[in-house]
């Protein structure tokens, strides 16, 4: 891969669980390659205590990870992405804002486990699969090589790891 850091943008309804996950694992699976946020189209304005208790966990740094809208990344002074992915269905039904740099977009859905029902252990558990899901997608996407492929060839890849659920992950 080259020397350029990719910036992606982990989008979701809440940016509470699912967004937030992804944001802390890209950003330490990326190696300093990427810089990652995340942000939602109706953010619950905190942050999820169970995701924050598993990133905790997993020695992920949690001090800047925040509940934030989307509207924040769509002003001029915005960073300019490369990546944008939606990880819930609400989210990858609405009208996005316009991203500054025309980034690659693609729907990496993901069951939402801050809506689990059941004991903190279901809950517990549903955040785990979650995180489980998203750092195997997110390690085989730090893995292409982007500096190689043709846009349609890329799109074609993030869009397969977007389906890696419905294969059976």
């Amino acid at each position: 891969m080259s020397n350029q850091v990719f910036n992606v943008l982990f989008l979701c309804t809440g940016n509470s669980a699912r967004s937030i996950l992804a944001e802390a694992l890209l950003n330490r699976l990326g190696q300093g390659g990427f810089h990652a946020y995340s942000a939602g189209s109706h953010p619950a304005g905190t942050v999820n205590p169970f995701a924050l208790e598993l990133l905790e966990s997993s020695g992920l740094p949690v001090a800047d990870l925040r509940s934030k809208s989307w509207d924040e990344f769509a002003v001029p002074s915005a960073p300019e992405f490369d990546f944008v992915f939606t990880v819930c269905d609400n989210a990858a039904g609405e009208i996005c804002p316009v991203w500054p740099g025309q980034p690659m977009t693609a729907h990496w859905g993901i069951s939402d486990p801050a809506a689990a029902a059941g004991d903190d252990a279901a809950k517990r558990k549903a955040f785990h699969t979650a995180y489980a899901q998203l750092n195997r997608r997110l390690a085989i996407f730090t893995c292409l090589p982007l500096d190689k492929l043709d846009a349609l060839s890329l799109k074609n890849q993030l869009d397969d790891i977007g389906r890696l659920r419905e294969r059976g992950e």
